[in-house]
């Protein structure tokens, strides 16, 4: 629709929202339109302005002024809805990390929250009381409330007893006008009653045209005894009587088309302790659905079905059960889950599963197991089907997860019928899997579109698949991932003429102007799912598997400030595109905005390589970037790096000079001078600020008495060079702590020959200086295997990413560990540690996440005070070697949630790097230090 509007509307619009919305909350630059545009579906629209609503008030005033001018405008929270709910070419409205409130209702079993909290955050407040929100989405860690209800999201154990539409008990919600209506409040409901008595008056003749029409009222409930998302809810019509409550269900699955959900209460479900796991191998699929019927009939929370091309998919992967690579394509696979109060039960049912189940045979299973290991393996299972499908495409295509439902009693010939059409149509890669209790299924497939043959027979199928599944089963085309873009075309075949007038009159009530998320759910083009389709250029090998899910975006540092993985990988493409197609000027024009918001400011932590399905590790891409973006600076970095000893010297007489000059001119003379030079060299020289490092200026050197327990006690370059901050307390280095506490626990500490030339190579790394990188890491290994008696002595790195790089980069196996590590194996029993009472705060470095030592960091922490405090939103403190002082805004976006969640009375926090500790002192107020001064403090030797 934007399309039809001069830029002239957008302009004035611009200017309108600037009256409230400050300009660095409204994206207009094409770079950035481009990258905050992105979803996880596969359609592109670039919106002419993003607008981020910080608040409410925002939120009214955005909606309102888009309506003034006859402007569309579109919600997006966390965007990775796969149906092209969340794209626009006009106005994307986005949410600011400030829509992350919570309030737990009743003993938690109601919760209260803003659309913009994270669902498994959701849980993670709950799980205090055993409970937890009803939809499950495999994307729960990433995906917001917002999206969740709007799209009616449910998952692997929600079903359709658990779902947003079963569990919502209010709402606040935005209407086109900028009104608010308040569900819960019956002032606001009877001022909205008297104020909209037009869409009330509608509502309610919507309920008595259904009511009075018993086929099309039969038809609605017959429709929804399956998952369904296709179209509005239509059973909110029938299944209540009161016209708010009608309202507030029509809200569910509504995909931001009638409204705004500001706010939701929901009625939460028990999350029970005791779970077990079982799968379970039938040789076809006619006897793996009969199974299915027979299970519904069972206490099982969950059964989960895989076809044959799923399980081979998955069947070399690592950790799978030895009898998965012999299973044929007509094998198929149960995954069932059964949940209770306690064990016993637990027990109870699930011998009551498999008594149900024990007339079909099952040639290969795992039994029922409450393992932590075999059950995340068997999820592994599942879970690991559509990034394998992902993994193997070919570069330029992209990967399609459609979702629908059969009547469970024809399971089986739906899917058959399903196999026959990805033959058909050459789809040969496909697989099916899903949630089958409900007849819910996934297929999984690689489709290209840069070329119209391709366009058509993805168009030609998907008539197929809505004929077989909308009018030979009467299933559902959309189960759970909304209807968006993709489904619309389709909505009036699944539905019928009359039941798809019912939801067009739904649209004009709620959006008379059609303002609202146009062309998602109601769309008079029958082409609209070939349009717009989103290009996925070849650009590197390291992303072209990237599907732009945008399950990373939640950890990443940047996210906030500049890009996130995804947004990087979307421009990285455009730049591949357009230097193959020879567009100078522009590739020149992005090249340059990319330099900051992609390279500059990404912190590289590679913690987006846990999140994504495919182990896509955006921060390798940056820093092949950083190769030749750097590439100028190699001859220096050469040399400083063979004159390690001499640079680390000049470092501590700077960091000398600056103690000197912080106590004879004062912080803020010395903070003007210094940060005014950084202006002038337009960032060139580090920022300074009052939490900057005095020099340590002590010795390490080695026990001078044998002893029978051994260290080797390698400090990291920083440890070795950075003291406290002029104003700290405690004037001891960590060297100095980390000797001392080595000598009271009883060990002899080793320290390797030439220690001040030796540094693990992480200075180069970061900036894509491999090979200098590489010849850093192969002298310390040699010194440290020499010292270590070829690796029979554990060895002891006092900043978590130098043990990181050095457990990868290394080739001979050593005991390498960083302080958690150490104390948890080495001190913990060597040492009377007696918890202090106090609270502390705790920063898990995202280095320590990677190396799955976070539980690890705050065991050893809680063993040394009664209290510990790790705040939430913060996944990396963006510090990232010396970006803290060269791109200090990274550091500063990234620890933005910490000072507001430091409780009164708290004065400390601990971590386990040296650098990430000064950006957390000066962004917290209070000082961080090593978890070693901690563990120096609590403890005393053994008697």
């Amino acid at each position: 629709m934007s399309q039809t509007l001069a830029d002239s509307i957008y302009k004035t619009l611009h200017e309108a929202l600037q009256q409230r919305i400050p300009q660095q909350r409204l994206i207009t630059d094409e770079t950035r339109r481009l990258a905050y545009g992105t979803d996880a579906s596969f359609y592109r629209l670039i919106p002419k302005i993003v607008a981020q609503a910080d608040d409410l008030e925002d939120v009214l005033f955005i909606i309102q002024t888009c309506g003034e001018l006859n402007v569309p405008f579109t919600f997006r929270a966390a965007g990775t809805s796969l149906s092209g709910q969340a794209v626009s070419d006009s106005v994307l409205i986005t949410l600011t990390d400030n829509w992350r409130n919570h309030t737990i209702l009743e003993g938690g079993k109601k919760i209260r929250l803003q659309p913009g909290v994270i669902g498994a955050d959701a849980n993670r407040y709950l799980a205090p009381f055993d409970r937890k929100i009803g939809p499950d989405p495999a994307s729960i860690n990433s995906c917001k409330i917002g999206g969740i209800a709007a799209n009616n999201a449910s998952g692997m154990c929600c079903g359709t007893a658990q779902n947003t539409y079963k569990t919502v008990e209010s709402m606040k919600i935005v209407f086109h006008d900028g009104t608010l209506l308040d569900t819960a409040d019956s002032r606001s409901v009877a001022q909205f009653k008297q104020s909209h008595q037009h869409l009330i008056k509608g509502i309610q003749s919507l309920c008595d045209d259904v009511n009075a029409n018993g086929e099309l009222k039969s038809r609605i409930a017959h429709k929804y005894r399956l998952k369904n998302t296709t179209g509005y809810a239509l059973n909110a019509l029938i299944d209540f009587t009161d016209t708010i409550d009608v309202l507030t269900h029509l809200m569910v699955g509504s995909e931001g088309t009638l409204g705004f959900i500001a706010e939701i209460t929901y009625h939460t479900v028990i999350e029970h302790p005791n779970k077990a796991s079982t799968l379970l191998v039938f040789n076809d699929i006619e006897t793996a659905s009969n199974a299915v019927t027979a299970l519904s009939k069972t206490p099982v929370s969950s059964v989960e079905m895989m076809d044959g091309r799923a399980l081979r998919s998955v069947a070399d992967k690592p950790g799978m059960p030895d009898f998965l690579p012999s299973l044929t394509l007509e094998h198929c696979a149960l995954l069932v889950e059964c949940r209770a109060a306690d064990q016993e039960t637990l027990d109870q049912q699930c011998a009551t599963i498999l008594s149900s189940i024990a007339q079909y045979n099952v040639p290969h299973q795992v039994a029922f197991t409450s393992d932590a290991h075999t059950v995340a393996t068997l999820w592994g299972i599942r879970k690991g089907m559509f990034p394998a499908v992902g993994a193997v495409r070919e570069a330029g295509t992209t990967v399609i997860i459609e979702d629908v439902a059969f009547p469970i009693e024809r399971l089986a010939s739906g899917v058959r019928e399903l196999q026959a059409l990805f033959t058909q149509y050459d789809y040969h890669e496909a697989i099916i899997f899903g949630h089958a209790l409900e007849g819910n299924l996934h297929f999984v497939f690689t489709q290209g579109f840069d070329s119209t043959e391709e366009v058509q027979r993805y168009g030609q199928f998907m008539d197929d698949v809505a004929q077989l599944v909308a009018v030979k089963y009467g299933g559902s085309l959309k189960a759970e991932h909304g209807t968006g873009r993709n489904m619309a075309p389709y909505v009036e075949l699944e539905w019928g003429t009359d039941a798809y007038s019912l939801m067009q009159r739904i649209k004009t009530l709620f959006d008379p102007k059609g303002l609202l998320n146009p062309g998602v759910i109601i769309n008079d083009d029958p082409h609209s799912h070939l349009k717009h389709l989103k290009p996925m250029p070849k650009a590197d090998d390291l992303v072209d598997r990237c599907i732009e899910c945008g399950f990373c975006e939640a950890v990443c540092p940047s996210r906030t400030l500049s890009l996130s993985p995804r947004q990087r990988i979307v421009i990285y493409r455009e730049l591949s595109r357009l230097e193959r197609e020879g567009n100078t000027d522009r590739h020149k024009e992005l090249q340059k905005a990319f330099d900051y918001l992609g390279v500059d400011t990404c912190a590289a932590t590679g913690l987006c390589a846990d999140r994504c399905p495919v182990a896509i590790n955006t921060g390798d891409l940056i820093k092949k970037v950083r190769t030749e973006k750097y590439k100028r600076f190699t001859p220096i970095a050469t040399w400083t790096a063979d004159h390690f000893s001499a640079v680390t010297a000049m470092t501590r007489f700077s960091l000398s000079t600056n103690k000197i000059m912080q106590k004879t001119l004062g912080e803020k003379a010395l903070g003007s001078a210094i940060n005014g030079l950084r202006k002038l060299t337009k960032g060139k020289t580090p920022i300074w600020h009052e939490s900057f490092p005095v020099a340590n200026s002590a010795q390490v050197a080695p026990s001078a008495v044998a002893k029978e327990k051994k260290v080797v006690y390698f400090p990291s370059c920083s440890s070795r060079n950075m003291s406290n901050e002029v104003t700290s307390d405690d004037k001891r280095s960590l060297t100095e702590v980390t000797l001392s506490l080595l000598e009271r626990a009883g060990y002899q500490v080793i320290t390797p020959n030439a220690l001040k030339s030796l540094c693990c190579g992480m200075p180069y790394d970061s900036k894509g200086m491999n090979s200098i990188a590489k010849n850093k890491s192969e002298e310390l290994q040699a010194a440290l295997w020499h010292v270590s008696q070829h690796g029979k002595v554990p060895v002891l790195m006092d900043t978590s990413p130098c043990t990181k790089l050095s457990k990868e980069t290394f080739s001979q196996t050593m005991n390498i560990m960083e302080p958690a590590g150490f104390i948890m194996e080495h001190l913990i029993d060597e040492l009377d540690i007696k918890p202090l009472d106090e609270t502390v705060m705790l920063h898990i470095t995202c280095s320590s996440k990677r190396m799955g030592l976070a539980e690890t960091l705050l065991k050893a922490t809680k063993a040394c005070a009664k209290e510990v405090i790790v705040p939430e939103h913060i996944e990396c403190c963006g510090f990232a070697g010396d970006k803290g002082f060269f791109t200090p805004e990274l550091n500063e976006s990234a620890l933005s949630p910490l000072k507001a969640q430091i409780p009164d009375g708290c004065t400390r926090g601990f971590s386990n790097s040296r650098t990430c500790e000064i950006g957390l002192t000066h962004h917290s107020g209070i000082p961080y230090r090593n978890i070693l001064y901690l563990l120096d403090e609590a403890s005393t030797p053994t008697n």
